[in-house]
């Protein structure tokens, strides 16, 4: 599977769900919140950028937001939004896209680094992060923590989630440290649809190397935008990552 193919127009014009999940308007705010003091005032620059679901409330709030994207189809529902003067995307891949300018803050959030799937394509990620940033500026990185727990012995996959209407379940390499999640929606007949995307997980610890490797220092780790205290029980991070001054 190609993440160039995986989010097509169809993927992109279904992607944004207004006041709910992770378009909750509460989430989006704490968000928000977090990144613009992390910004210090400076301008921001968001790898996977998308359909502008953070980018947006940012760019609103006067933080100046540039953004990188891979796919063209998420950009063209970007620019149905915002256009290309009030908030520039460079189309390209975010372990080596170049972007004009210095800026204070560096975003990938909700899992976005786990959408590339070789170990040296995330460093990559880290060190295209440390090429745009100031002196002292900040990395963040949101992703969620590998739950093998939920993983029988001798079973490849678990079920992450099963509402009505939807099934969700991981196919889990343990060895590649792969996944590929596959959701499932369907009605009250036969027919149903499926949509899958491969992701690399990646440890908390492994991270903070990568991080090393970069010229990063790890600033804070909270298990979610509002500080709360990162435990062994937590299912996802923010991680705040700071270049040398």
């Amino acid at each position: 599977m190609d993440h160039g193919d995986i989010w097509n127009t169809e993927a992109a014009d279904t992607y944004d769900t207004p006041g709910t999940g992770m378009f909750d308007p509460v989430l989006l705010a704490q968000t928000a919140d977090r990144l613009e003091t992390l910004a210090a005032g400076g301008a921001m620059l968001e790898f996977a950028i998308g359909t502008g679901r953070i980018a947006i409330p940012l760019m609103e709030r006067g933080v100046p937001v540039s953004g990188v994207e891979m796919s063209p189809a998420m950009v063209a529902v970007l620019r149905r939004k915002v256009d290309a003067t009030a908030l520039p995307v460079v189309l390209g891949d975010m372990t080596s896209a170049t972007v004009p300018g210095r800026f204070s803050l560096v975003a990938l959030v909700f899992n976005g680094i786990s959408n590339v799937l070789t170990q040296d394509a995330q460093i990559a990620c880290f060190e295209n992060a440390a090429r745009h940033l100031s002196p002292g500026g900040r990395f963040v990185v949101e992703l969620w923590v590998p739950e093998l727990r939920r993983l029988p012995p001798g079973t490849g996959a678990a079920v992450f989630a099963a509402e009505p209407g939807y099934i969700g379940l991981d196919t889990i390499d343990v060895l590649g440290q792969i996944v590929v999640s596959h959701h499932f929606r369907f009605g009250d007949g036969r027919e149903a649809q499926l949509f899958r995307s491969p992701h690399r997980y990646v440890w908390p610890a492994e991270l903070d190397l990568m991080a090393r490797l970069a010229g990063f220092t790890l600033e804070s780790r909270h298990a979610d935008w509002i500080g709360s205290a990162f435990t062994a029980e937590s299912t996802a991070h923010v991680s705040v990552y700071r270049l040398a001054g």
